[in-house]
This record gives structure tokens, sequence and C-alpha cells, in this order.
């Protein structure tokens, strides 16, 4: 499903919006395709779609309700395991944490329950409990959610502030390498991917949290927090 979307003939030179991530309102314009236009911050170097083209929350939903992951799926297990692996690595024994954005089939928080890391869920249209995002845990994950966010820059942070002191926070999400690559990547073609992140956008991430960056795979990301706070 699309968003039924009139382009303007000329993009406007600079995104109507601030970014999502840094809050700049410097945002140049990066590509356009038949659907949308994508703008890409100074600051940060956040590529986002504006507001006023992303998918309304049902449409939104429709789009997720498509999805037909399962933890009975070892392709699945396979494909989370890009971040399962490197972060277990760096867990103490019973460590645990929360799996945000876990979707309609939630698989990691099993993976880890396995291996004696226990997890709670939060998804705000599967598993919306806003409890869960009150604790503080050991680590938390976003498997393919960061792309999705519309204030990525207020959740990364809400994210980042229910860690432990040393906890981590592990995303998978595919970056964004170069504007000839951006055009034709076909990471762009889902209507519910609104954001997209560079390597650099993460080292900015990092710098504003106060956390240490890691990229263990091409489209993992490891942030730790300080193991004192200050």
């Amino acid at each position: 499903m699309t968003p039924s979307l009139s382009l303007p003939a000329v993009p406007p030179p600079v995104s109507p919006d601030s970014c999502p991530l840094c809050g700049d309102r410097r945002a140049a314009h990066f590509h356009r395709d038949a659907r949308r236009d994508y703008y890409r911050c100074p600051r940060c170097t956040l590529v986002h779609v504006p507001a006023a083209q992303r998918l309304a929350p049902a449409a939104e939903r429709a789009v997720y309700d498509q999805h037909e992951n399962s933890p009975e799926d070892p392709g699945y297990r396979r494909f989370l395991g890009r971040l399962f692996v490197p972060l277990k690595a760096r867990l103490a024994p019973g460590a645990e944490g929360l799996d945000f954005g876990a979707g309609p089939g939630p698989t990691l928080s099993l993976m880890f329950a396995e291996a004696g890391h226990p997890m709670a869920i939060y998804d705000p249209f599967y598993a919306p409990y806003p409890e869960a995002l009150e604790r503080r845990y050991d680590f938390i994950t976003a498997t393919e959610v960061v792309e999705h966010l519309f204030a990525p820059g207020e959740e990364l942070a809400r994210l980042a502030s229910r860690l432990s002191p040393g906890g981590w926070l592990g995303l998978m999400t595919k970056r964004v390498t170069s504007k000839e690559a951006f055009a034709g990547w076909h990471y762009i073609l889902d209507p519910t991917h609104v954001c997209f992140f560079g390597e650099a956008t993460f080292h900015w991430l990092a710098t504003r949290l106060g956390m240490t960056v890691e990229f263990p795979a091409a489209d993992v990301v490891l942030l730790q927090k300080p193991h004192r706070e200050a």
C-alpha cells in the first residue's frame, strides 16, 4: 500500500520540516522518486521523508500486518542472528533486555530468553505496553525499526535513558552509503521506511547520547552507555 500523493512539479530545495533526529531546519533535497521526496540533514546526515508524505497510521499498520515473521522460521532467526550474536557476546550472564518494535511475531526476545537473557517486548501496534518503557534494562534491541520512526531523536533518546550504566542499544537497519546508491536502493521502496541512517549519522547520535558506537556488520550498530553516568 502506498500513500496517495500529488508531488509538486519542483521539490522545495529545503525540507518543510525540521530534521526528525536533530531538529536542524536546513535539510537539503537529496532524492525524489515517483512517490516521495527525501531530504538530507547537514548536521546529523539523516535522510528523511517529509511528514506530509508519510503513511497514515491505518495504512502503516496494514503494511505491517502483511509481515509473516515467525520464531519457527530458521531463516528469520539467521537474519536476526546478525545482531543477536555480537550483542550476546557482550552481555553479562543473566542480563535483561527489551525488544523495542517487536512486531507481530516476536522472535529476537525468544532467542535471547533461550540464551538466558529474559526480555520484555514493546510495539506500538502489537504490544503497546507502556509499562515496559518505564523500567531499566541491561540491553535494548530494535531490529528493522529505526527506519520507521517519525521522531527518531525523541525515541532513541528515550531508549538510551532506559539503559542501566554500561548498557547496550543494539540496532539493525541498512545504512545510506551514497546518493548514487540511494537512488536505486530497494530499502526506500517500502512506504513505511521514512528515516535512513548512515555511518556518520550513528557517530553523531553516539556523541549526542554520550555513548560509544561499533559497527559489527553492514546493517548492525551497537551503542554502549558509559559504566558511570555523568
